[in-house]
């Protein structure tokens, strides 16, 4: 599909890719961008329209969709990280994990549809468990499965599923490791849409780990 003249709507868009992602799609030419955050205060990139939006809190997302009610393309990118184990690790806040990745990302696309396409922010450890991130790990799994299921229950949605290891976002920025340049990401996501891909793979170790799924789980 043509970005060019759509209405995009964006979730955590004050930083990191969410800002990325609301700037590309105005240089694409989106005739509006809904830019979401929990304080829009925060939004501060000329040309969008501010939304209030915490996806955790349904009363917050019902105010958002009677305010974006034309919104054609969907970019579910916020989402949270907390570096919890399954194990030992704490419950409530392994609990807020699955709440933010997986239960906020359905309860905003249940809030907009009908649209034309969705794009989910997923993760490489949606198919990689990690120790230090298992709990991220479940929730990203369960947010590929749900990708896979609401794309088949909209068939006539694009939906659309990115998938990339580290990158230079405030969520990684205490690991000095390789990380992918987060305007590259998005590029290679929106391109994604135009191209009516159903999945984006952003860099080479998440298209490995990828492939990986048909081995024997101890190769792992």
């Amino acid at each position: 599909m043509n970005l060019n003249g759509t209405t995009a709507l964006v979730t955590g868009a004050n930083r990191g890719l969410g800002r990325h992602f609301a700037e590309q799609l105005l240089q694409r030419g989106a005739t509006k961008v809904y830019a979401a955050a929990r304080d829009p205060r925060t939004i501060d990139l000329p040309g969008v329209v501010p939304l209030q939006l915490d996806i955790t809190d349904p009363e917050s997302v019902a105010r958002a969709a009677a305010v974006a009610t034309d919104v054609d393309v969907l970019i579910n990118n916020a989402g949270i990280s907390l570096h919890q184990n399954l194990v030992d690790g704490d419950l409530d806040r392994i609990r807020s994990e699955m709440e933010t990745n997986f239960f906020g990302t359905l309860r905003v696309v249940r809030a907009l549809v009908p649209l034309r396409a969705i794009l989910n922010v997923n993760s490489r450890l949606s198919w990689l468990s990690y120790v230090g991130a298992n709990g991220y790990a479940a929730s990203k799994a369960a947010q590929w499965s749900l990708t896979n299921g609401i794309r088949l229950e909209l068939p006539d949605t694009l939906v659309t599923g990115l998938y990339l290891s580290s990158t230079d976002t405030d969520m990684m920025a205490g690991w000095d490791i390789p990380k992918n340049d987060p305007a590259e990401v998005v590029r290679a996501a929106l391109d994604g849409i135009e191209s009516d891909a159903l999945e984006v793979i952003a860099d080479e170790d998440t298209a490995v780990t990828k492939a990986e799924l048909s081995g024997a789980p101890a190769l792992a």
